[in-house]
């Protein structure tokens, strides 16, 4: 190393300790203190400077970065450079907890966690690869062939203290409830793990609370997020913002029960998607905070 990335290695290493330090708050009530993280892609392509302020108001420490389509979040890290987003996070006082990074699939986050590991982040959510629509040991055995090529991959997660998080997405092998029980099931790292999206599960409470307990610990990343009446059409604003917590049809107090059980320690973000992507979910930053912050409520009322 050498030049200038010397003296960006010193800038970073003197800042990052200091925002690393701070512990996950604690409740003092009965109801845990999750840790929130805020998706930068609830504020469409808001620049950072504006969005990194609504981190804690929202009750989070970390933000998870979203690159085009949904947010460019992502894409304004790169343009500013890793030295100014580094002084950003220390600023507001927030970490670096995920960066989403579907584009480039499970087998092309090798500079990503390096990325991840330099700025202090620990996530890393993508999808799956593989053929979908199987069931029973012909799903076992592709889950099982993806967990194989992703081996070489997990030595670089395992190097640089990252989590990759498969999310359970509509059209991908890890898709059903079955599916994500086979990546638990069969996993060799812990740095392999699952974000768990409601949205794309059958929106019954019972059952997604027995498969957060089913799955326990292997769960790195908790999106706070129904169907209500989907999100690939537009749609009234109150119909599309069924898919926050407390507005839609699911209950959410046996899925938080059931986080509680298996005393979840991963990331919870209040999710939604807007259309068309790449908008805020409401017009004006303060009015996304608010409505987070309406939703954040309700579930630690449950």
């Amino acid at each position: 190393m050498v030049g200038g990335e010397a003296g960006l290695a010193a800038a970073l290493a003197g800042l990052l300790p200091r925002f690393l330090r701070s512990p996950v708050i604690q409740d003092s009530s009965s109801k845990p203190k999750f840790k929130y993280m805020l998706g930068s892609c609830m504020y469409g392509y808001t620049d950072l400077q504006e969005i990194m302020p609504e981190v804690k108001k929202i009750g989070a420490s970390a933000i998870d970065l979203w690159p085009k389509v949904h947010g460019n979040q992502r894409e304004q890290l790169e343009k500013m450079g890793e030295e100014k987003f580094v002084e950003l996070l220390e600023r507001y006082g927030v970490r670096l907890g995920c960066i989403t990074q579907y584009k480039l699939g499970p087998l092309g986050l090798h500079d990503e966690m390096r990325l991840a590991k330099k700025l202090g982040g620990s996530t890393i959510v993508t999808g799956a690869v593989g053929p979908r629509g199987l069931k029973g040991l012909e799903l076992k055995a592709a889950v099982a062939a993806f967990i194989e090529k992703m081996k070489p991959h997990l030595e670089i997660a395992e190097a640089t203290g990252v989590t990759i998080a498969i999310e359970n997405h509509a059209n991908s092998l890890i898709e059903s409830p079955e599916s994500m029980r086979y990546l638990a099931e069969l996993r060799p790292s812990k740095k392999l793990a699952i974000a768990f999206a409601p949205y794309h599960l059958p929106q019954e409470a019972d059952a997604l609370s027995k498969l957060i307990r089913d799955l326990g610990n292997s769960i790195e990343v908790f999106y706070a997020w129904q169907h209500g009446m989907g999100c690939m059409k537009k749609l009234p604003k109150k119909q599309e913002l069924l898919q926050m917590p407390g507005r839609g049809q699911l209950n959410f107090k046996p899925l938080i029960a059931a986080l509680e059980e298996v005393d979840y320690r991963g990331w919870v973000e209040i999710f939604m998607h807007p259309f068309p992507r790449g908008i805020p979910i409401l017009e004006t930053t303060a009015e996304v905070t608010e409505e987070i912050n309406r939703a954040r409520a309700y579930l630690q009322s449950l």
